[in-house]
């Protein structure tokens, strides 16, 4: 058995019904359920339908998400999140290179290590060396002043742990802003790359080993078996092309407003709405959303 969902974002264009009765006719469907009003739908399937991606294409173009998943087990006990354009609106990088002056290559840079265009070590010690010489201070500017979390985090984590899910936050950016993030949204734990810095300034390396795709499949590995769940009991959710690894691995991995090419890859799409799109993935309805 499978579960086809549909959704459009919180304030977005209202999710019509004339779409959802035709679709699950066509495709055989069960019951339709609605998890809130004009926002989010989902019916049973015998089988993953054939023509799936077309019906997706179809309804990006109307601003609606389409994803298909097994039915079983897909309540999760564990979230594993990347930070940067994930939970958080901004790639912290970008914003320390910005207030450094060096924020135009840093960005072009970040973009094609975030599309799988470049080896991300490589790219991240790139970008860390242009760093070098900046006051460890402007990390806390910047937090304060550039730094915003993705809409619905906090909700989808405060709804997990409500129902006894745990959520780690693992990123290939930096503890200084991992730490303050997880505070802010209320994650389990958090695992990033170390700035290093001497006298209160920067200089322009971090600690090794480099936390890239491979150590957040090792998290999804050791988290899991720490917790004695499985890597099926996790949702995993990502943007960029270092994700790819434990979205690969986990129960449901999530490309959330994902870079095409890492889209691509992915089964679960969410290209419209926020975080709690991957509330409604797991079949809770707005009314058990945690605020």
């Amino acid at each position: 058995m499978f579960i086809a969902t549909l959704l459009t974002a919180p304030k977005g264009a209202k999710l019509d019904p004339a779409l959802v009765a035709p679709l699950r006719n066509a495709w055989g469907g069960g019951e339709i359920r609605w998890l809130a009003p004009d926002e989010a739908v989902e019916f049973d399937l015998p089988e993953i339908p054939g023509n799936r991606w077309e019906v997706w294409e179809d309804c990006q173009r109307m601003g609606v998400n389409l994803c298909v998943q097994p039915a079983q087990g897909r309540l999760k006990k564990m979230l594993l999140a990347d930070m940067d354009s994930t939970m958080i609106r901004q790639e912290c990088i970008d914003e320390l290179a910005d207030v450094a002056g060096v924020g135009a290559r840093v960005k072009e840079i970040t973009a094609r290590a975030m599309n799988g265009e470049l080896d991300f070590e490589g790219a991240l010690t790139e970008r860390v060396g242009l760093l070098k010489g900046l006051p460890v201070s402007v990390i806390d500017q910047v937090l304060a002043e550039r730094i915003t979390p993705m809409s619905g985090g906090k909700t989808l984590i405060a709804t997990m742990k409500a129902h006894g899910a745990y959520c780690a936050l693992v990123s290939g950016g930096f503890t200084a802003f991992t730490e303050a993030v997880a505070g802010w949204l209320g994650f389990d734990e958090h695992r990033a790359n170390t700035l290093l810095s001497e006298d209160g300034v920067l200089t322009g390396d971090v600690a090794r080993p480099i936390l890239g795709r491979a150590a957040k499949v090792e998290a999804l590995e050791q988290i899991t078996a720490r917790l004695g769940i499985g890597e099926t009991d996790v949702i995993a959710v990502g943007d960029g092309a270092n994700d790819l690894g434990m979205l690969g691995r986990a129960g449901a991995g999530v490309a959330l407003h994902a870079k095409p090419s890492v889209a691509a890859e992915c089964e679960l799409r969410i290209s419209f709405g926020d975080l709690t799109a991957l509330l409604y993935l797991q079949g809770y309805s707005r009314d058990q959303f945690v605020p």
